[in-house]
């Protein structure tokens, strides 16, 4: 399935759980013969070209051809060709009168009533609506995922000894949003911002054909990461949690803008910051992405389907074909269940 640099020979099928019908879905994936030529072709014989075509620059100008045209009045086939499967009730505004494919990307939704949250103060939720995969950083964990998807120090930043010490051996949730997924990003926990933070990096797509190509695609991505401290007052109480939104090819900004109340008066997160558990926190601007949750170790336990469905051998996913294990993403809503502190029992959705 792979060639000597772990790239995929060809393209297979990838497929998902429907997290709620249990349903196999196979994932008609956006510009998937372009990925792939570019993270095989044109990686091993033009890398030049590669690293440009992944550039913060070339990423903005294929942004803009991409998603700033205008859409035709009363046409809506691009639309269509994403498969855009959330109901009209769902949306703030009529989607119908989008102009561009930003509008539609940057499109907000009524999570105030159609993503209700576990009443459970001290359970952490699903930070978007995305296709999540779990493991852990620890050797001997059932979870432990050895070099792949990001180099643990790239990834939390080589320079960041403090957050390094605090969440070696902790474990993680990836979150990949599909081209069709809503782009806003909602906090998982309630605390306190200890820190926020960039790193530079490249524009790598967050395709699994790339992803497989690159193995650490997502250490080496623009990035930024926001620590939160939930052992406080009104906290989750899970300790610390990071919170890493990656920037992928075509998603040039990530704009940071909490707000209290639905989206009203956003702001920019900063150290010292309270925030609320499933208030909106960011937006991608736009395309694919993905956001990574990091947790200490010891300190909350995966959703029982999670755990079971992510390392099903009986799923055709291009992760299991390209990195030799299962390894299968469940497709979350935001604001829904994904975890509970370690000292509780029965993490069920």
């Amino acid at each position: 399935m792979t060639d000597g640099n772990g790239s995929l020979m060809r393209l297979c099928q990838h497929h998902y759980i429907e997290r709620y019908t249990g349903a196999v879905c196979p994932e008609n994936m956006v510009a998937d013969r372009t990925i792939h030529w570019m993270y095989s072709c044109l990686r091993e014989h033009a890398p030049t070209l590669f690293r440009i075509l992944t550039s913060s620059r070339a990423s903005y100008c294929l942004g803009l051809l991409n998603y700033d045209v205008p859409i035709e009045a009363g046409h809506m086939g691009p639309l269509e060709f994403l498969q855009d499967k959330l109901p009209a009730h769902e949306y703030v505004e009529n989607v119908r009168q989008c102009k561009t494919l930003r509008q539609w990307f940057e499109r907000k939704i009524r999570y105030w009533e159609c993503r209700p949250m576990p009443t459970d103060p001290a359970a952490i939720v699903s930070p978007a609506d995305a296709r999540v995969m779990v493991g852990s950083f620890h050797t001997q964990h059932s979870l432990f995922i050895k070099g792949k998807f990001f180099n643990y120090e790239e990834l939390v930043g080589s320079d960041k000894s403090d957050w390094l010490k605090a969440f070696r051996d902790g474990d993680f949730a990836i979150f990949r949003l599909t081209p069709d997924k809503y782009h806003y990003n909602h906090m998982p926990v309630s605390g306190v911002i200890k820190d926020v933070y960039e790193i530079q990096g490249a524009y790598h797509s967050c395709n699994p054909d790339a992803v497989v190509a690159m193995v650490t695609p997502f250490s080496k991505n623009r990035r930024i990461i926001t620590i939160i401290d939930t052992d406080c007052e009104g906290g989750t109480g899970v300790g610390l949690v990071a919170m890493i939104e990656i920037v992928a090819l075509m998603i040039g900004n990530i704009v940071q803008c909490y707000s209290k109340d639905r989206y009203e008066n956003p702001v920019i997160p900063y150290r010292g910051m309270r925030v609320e558990r499933g208030r909106p926190k960011s937006l991608y601007r736009p395309g694919s992405s993905t956001t990574v949750l990091v947790f200490q170790t010891g300190r909350c336990q995966f959703c029982d389907d999670i755990l079971a469905n992510c390392r099903r051998r009986d799923i055709v996913s291009r992760y299991s074909a390209g990195f030799g294990q299962p390894l299968v993403e469940i497709d979350a809503k935001v604001r829904s269940l994904i975890a509970l502190p370690q000292a509780k029992k029965g993490c069920n959705s």
